[in-house]
């Protein structure tokens, strides 16, 4: 069932066109990435989705309401955490979810959700007093205190050190597991592979491919890659007639072989049959990087944030 609705959505600020024609469906219960550079108007696809900005044009549905007509409905059951989101300097952290929760008819404990995302030490702290993983779990906690079906979370960990980054990556994949549907905002190449379901590559303001994140990668192409250092001497004309092999060279002692299908088996398989150990193993697929390349013809989002 899709939660999620968009068709041909379209938004301009003057002269500029910041989202021609974006159409994609977000399914119950999945992580879905909008993946693109800065710039891209990934966040303006999501301000049209959460009732925040008008679309001039296409239509959206999220839970089968409409975000400019169902406004008020709507944000009883989506919960939003903004790229730029921030809160007075001198609030405490349990000071805002109290807030927070006053706007919503059925609002999570807020106690409960300090203890679930590690902030039950830091409920009278001031805001301006948290490290930026604080705030970021802040953020989550007032997307997710009014209970919501579905939760926008738009550049979570934008700013945040690798630590924080895959503490923030395990928050999402607990809101997930808790029933609820993620649509993830980031340009952040890894972090879409990681949590992601299907992603929805967008460019210049159109959505350029939708798939999961190994569909995108086929995209780029079936090669593969596999370096070795192989323990005995290796015949290399056995493994040029393997039909899955495409290319072979020599990097000193190690074997570089690339090609499709199910290669390393292929390779793997006929090095046991004569009982040769492939040492250092390194095996290279194609990667979302890959298919960002490949599917626009220029630099991926995390080269030209």
């Amino acid at each position: 069932m899709a939660v999620i609705e968009v068709d041909r959505l379209h938004k301009r600020y003057g002269d500029t066109v910041a989202v021609h024609d974006v159409s994609f469906s977000v399914e119950e219960g999945e992580i879905f990435g909008i993946l693109g550079p800065n710039g891209a108007g990934k966040t303006t696809t999501v301000e049209c989705l959460s009732g925040l900005r008008p679309a001039d044009g296409g239509r959206v549905s999220v839970l089968g309401l409409d975000p400019g007509r169902d406004r008020d409905e709507l944000r009883q059951v989506l919960g939003v955490q903004l790229q730029e989101s921030g809160l007075p300097e001198k609030m405490e952290v349990r000071e805002a979810l109290d807030l927070f929760a006053s706007f919503y008819r059925r609002p999570a404990d807020p106690a409960e959700l300090l203890d679930r995302l590690g902030l039950t030490d830091k409920a009278r702290c001031r805001y301006k007093k948290l490290s930026g993983g604080q705030q970021q779990r802040l953020a989550i906690a007032l997307a997710m205190i009014g209970g919501p079906r579905v939760v926008i979370l738009d550049e979570l960990t934008t700013g945040l050190d690798p630590h924080a980054r895959r503490a923030a990556w395990d928050l999402v994949e607990r809101i997930r597991d808790d029933g609820v549907t993620v649509l993830l905002v980031t340009h952040f190449m890894e972090e879409a592979e990681r949590l992601c379901d299907r992603v929805a590559l967008i460019d210049s303001g159109r959505v350029v491919a939708v798939d999961t994140p190994a569909g995108l990668a086929r995209q780029a192409g079936e090669s593969q890659r596999m370096r070795f250092r192989p323990s005995a001497p290796l015949d290399e004309d056995v493994l040029r007639a393997l039909p899955e092999v495409t290319g072979l060279s020599w990097h000193g002692p190690q074997i570089e072989i690339s090609g499709t299908g199910d290669l390393v088996g292929a390779v793997t398989s006929l090095l046991a049959r004569r009982h040769i150990i492939a040492a250092d193993l390194r095996v290279e697929q194609a990667s979302l990087d890959d298919a960002f390349i490949a599917l626009t013809g220029h630099a991926t989002p995390d080269a030209v944030s």
